[in-house]
């Protein structure tokens, strides 16, 4: 399997685009400094995790600016902090803030003269708005948890993703090679759904899953890198004319 097999790159877009560990770390220190304690990074993304995951599966058709002040708020009492409303009210509005992975807007620009690109989110369209900006490519397709009513692993997002590729742009589920960092979120259903996977491994120099739950038994995948800079040279080598 090679990467131009391929006509369609759809891509998660936190933690495989956006640096969403950093952003969720960074938005989450009001909080943090109300504590007497410190509270390490992976400690905190862990616990993040595993609340997100539970408040998207209890309510799956909230926007995600309210999922993630819920989140605080779990968290919050997980900890014994009494943060303001202010407080969980910036941290749902918080996804425009957080960066994107310094490869990402170049590697975009390169892949968009050789696919269909195609955004398929746990977010809301404003929070991803934001993010897109700093990407700095237009997609081909956007679709959101707040378009589908549900949240990812959920197999919907993916019946809805293949259903829209093939009514909107025409393309059939061997055209779609399915690109992103979190193999709980995504590798798992994907896979389930028949399609072929990328893994940007963007956490391999560290231990753990960091903001993503733990898979459990680790999902097959097709290919693997560990960057999109790294997809991108990849690309560059298959796409020779000797290979």
């Amino acid at each position: 399997m090679k990467l131009t097999d391929f006509r369609v790159l759809t891509f998660d877009c936190y933690g495989t685009l956006i640096d969403w560990e950093t952003g969720i770390f960074a938005a989450m220190q009001p909080m943090l400094s109300l504590s007497q304690s410190t509270f390490a990074k992976e400690e905190v993304l862990e616990a993040f995790a595993l609340a997100e995951w539970k408040q998207e599966v209890a309510t799956p058709g909230r926007r995600y600016p309210d999922v993630l002040a819920a989140v605080l708020e779990t968290l919050a009492k997980q900890w014994a902090l009494d943060p303001t409303e202010e407080m969980g009210a910036r941290f749902g509005a918080s996804v425009p803030d957080w960066p994107a992975f310094a490869d990402s807007a170049a590697a975009l620009a390169y892949l968009k003269q050789h696919y269909k690109l195609v955004i398929l989110s746990n977010v809301d369209r404003s929070s991803f708005r934001a993010s897109s900006a700093r990407l700095g490519v237009e997609f081909d397709a956007v679709y959101t948890a707040e378009d589908i009513g549900s949240y990812k692993p959920d197999p919907r997002n993916f019946e809805y993703l293949l259903n829209h590729i093939k009514s909107d742009l025409g393309f059939e589920k061997g055209d779609i090679l399915h690109t992103a960092q979190s193999l709980f979120h995504d590798h798992k259903p994907a896979k389930r759904a028949g399609l072929a996977t990328a893994w940007i491994d963007r956490r391999h120099d560290q231990e753990g899953w960091g903001a993503t739950v733990d898979p459990g038994q680790q999902p097959k995948f097709d290919l693997r890198f560990v960057s999109l800079a790294d997809l991108v040279e990849a690309h560059k080598r298959a796409a020779e004319p000797s290979n």
